[in-house]
């Protein structure tokens, strides 16, 4: 979350922060009225918090010459009168301020991460930067089919039962479809915890609105996820909320940081935006399968790790064979509360495309701040700690690239080595 106070600020020298705010708004195509409105709200606010404050001293000064004429013996009741109607006052312009206090909060959660000075200029995916490929996209002398005819033709995916059974954007994955996906998700929490050092965790799939505003989420996609009707419970879009709330309204040690976790859990997302795309297959379900990496980082380090995480989502890349790009994202591009961010790109022979399978974010201290997570510096003053997160990596659309870059002409599925020792030494998948 934005700091008020940090906009207030003037600058001595060089740009102020309101200044490099705005321009990371105008980055982002963003609108620029919320700033301007709660800037204007704000000054009032403090206006009517410097009036509340006038006037208490005033019914104080007059409180305590009513019990100096009572002492003394004096009428004391036009005085008390006067200091009665400055007490309505006082609650008035106190009621006032909160009601002012309320706006600009409401106002300051809608706003969106400043972002770093490394994003490019853009207004959509179309302008996001290539940093590296790694791998030659997969040809075949063959067609190549895409996961969903694989899929169906050897009987491991059943998108038809599933539409029965729930509706749309629903799969059953049967036999060694389902085998291979319990695989992908044993090799990456195995990679991540044993290699990288990121402490296992299964969050809860069921978190509260706090949780939800914590991560920055809320108030501006509620839309987004399922809520589960009666009740402050909502099912977790990804296990990134659940983790970063892990540590919400506590302080941590300095020497404690970084605290690193890789989070398995389904997600479930209701695509309310996302209306007419992928509705085939298992690009864009409302439920599947990821692995998340979450870390809590001093902020000295958090660019440094940033890159060390995005590395770890692409290694589970390179060990599965697959072909793929790291994209810096743009102004237009980039996520709500991100400062920086990568997507990773994993080629897909059926689509004959890269598709995103990873999305991996520093946030700087914007949903620290939301969620009131700290570290106590060395100097003992409490500082809000940075936190990253990324997928590592999305498995529904892993499987879906292990499927497509591994297909045989004869439409049967070669198991990538790495896997095969979770899928009982199997080496190849047939119908």
């Amino acid at each position: 979350m934005i700091d008020i106070k940090m906009l207030e600020r003037k600058a001595e020298t060089g740009p102020s922060y309101y200044d490099e705010y705005k321009a990371s708004l105008i980055k982002r195509g963003a609108d620029l009225k919320p700033l301007e409105e709660v800037m204007e709200l704000n000054t009032l606010r403090k206006k009517a918090i410097t009036e509340s404050e006038t006037v208490r001293a005033q019914h104080n000064k007059l409180a305590q010459t009513v019990g100096q004429m009572k002492r003394e013996g004096k009428d004391a009741t036009a005085i008390m009168a006067e200091a009665s109607a400055l007490g309505e006052t006082f609650k008035s312009l106190e009621l006032r301020t909160k009601e002012m206090d309320e706006k600009v909060h409401a106002i300051m959660a809608t706003f969106p991460n400043k972002l770093h000075a490394d994003v490019p200029k853009g207004e959509s995916s179309a302008q996001n930067v290539e940093v590296k490929k790694v791998g030659e996209a997969k040809k075949f002398s063959f067609k190549a089919m895409d996961h969903i005819a694989l899929g169906e033709k050897l009987g491991i995916l059943d998108f038809e039962r599933a539409g029965k059974v729930t509706g749309a954007r629903f799969t059953f994955l049967k036999g060694a479809g389902a085998r291979l996906e319990r695989a992908l998700i044993q090799f990456f929490m195995d990679i991540h915890s044993e290699q990288h050092g990121y402490t296992e965790m299964i969050p809860p799939y069921i978190v509260n609105s706090a949780s939800y505003f914590g991560t920055g989420q809320f108030p501006k996609f509620v839309d987004d996820v399922f809520h589960l009707s009666d009740t402050d419970y909502y099912l977790i879009s990804t296990a990134e909320i659940p983790v970063t709330n892990y540590y919400r309204e506590e302080t941590l040690k300095e020497e404690d940081l970084p605290k690193k976790f890789c989070a398995f859990s389904p997600s479930f997302r209701s695509e309310a935006g996302a209306a007419g795309r992928d509705t085939r297959g298992l690009i864009r379900q409302h439920q599947f399968h990821k692995v998340e990496l979450m870390v809590f980082a001093h902020p000295s380090q958090s660019y440094e790790l940033h890159e060390a995480l995005t590395g770890h989502a692409e290694k589970c890349l390179s060990e599965l064979g697959l072909a793929y790009k790291r994209m810096l994202l743009c102004g237009g591009d980039i996520g709500f509360g991100s400062a920086k961010c990568y997507d990773l790109e994993v080629w897909l022979p059926g689509a004959g495309e890269y598709r995103e399978i990873s999305s991996c974010s520093n946030f700087e201290d914007f949903q620290a701040r939301r969620a009131n997570i700290r570290f106590k510096s060395a100097t003992g003053k409490p500082q809000f700690v940075h936190t990253l997160n990324g997928s590592g990596l999305a498995v529904g659309r892993t499987l879906i690239a292990v499927l497509e870059n591994y297909q045989r002409e004869d439409g049967s599925i070669e198991i990538p080595s790495v896997l095969r020792k979770y899928m009982g030494g199997a080496t190849e998948i047939r119908g």
